[in-house]
Formats: structure tokens, sequence, C-alpha cells
């Protein structure tokens, strides 16, 4: 496991949104909590990225929809979506006002 988690590690792509512009994009930080949770630490996962968790329940339910029916699949997809759409956004603005 440790041998898949270095791996993984070396890997990883860099923001080309930081090293063009000099800041984070929306999507920084998600391929660490990837790794952090692997790893199994999962509050410091939710503290790199706290939108992993949503992402994981949108991702969840579009997998279980192809191959059982969901019912109301629709209505869930969309309030997962705009949950995870809202932290995205809320975390990178906190994240942008502080550094």
């Amino acid at each position: 496991m440790k041998l898949l988690l270095l791996q993984l590690e070396d890997y990883m792509l860099p923001c080309v949104n930081k090293a063009v512009f000099g800041f984070d994009c929306m999507g920084c930080g998600m391929q660490r909590a990837i790794s952090l949770m692997i790893r199994g630490e999962f509050l410091a996962a939710f503290y790199m990225y706290p939108a992993i968790y949503p992402l994981i329940g949108l991702f969840t339910i579009i997998g279980i929809n192809i191959f059982k029916k969901i019912k109301y699949y629709n209505k869930i997809i969309t309030i997962l979506a705009i949950i995870t759409t809202s932290t995205i956004v809320v975390s990178f603005t906190i994240k942008t006002l502080i550094n």
C-alpha cells in the first residue's frame, strides 16, 4: 500500500492555473485529498479539499444508477450537484481570501 501511495504521489499533476497565474484553481487539492483518503486520513482530506465528500457522493449515485435505476435520480443528482458546486465555490473563496 505504501508503495502505491509513493507512486501515486510521484505522478500527481501540477496545477497549470497556479503555474501560469500564480493562484490556486477550484480543483487544487483534490489529488492530495484523494491520496490522504487512501491513507485513511479522512479529516485531513476534508481540510485539503472540502468538496471531496460531496463529489464522492455524486459519483457514487451516478455509478449506482448505471447498474440499478434509482427513483428520483434527477432530483438527487441536482441536489448533490448544487451541494458540490456550492462547496467548491465557498471553499475556493475562503482559501483565496485567506491567502
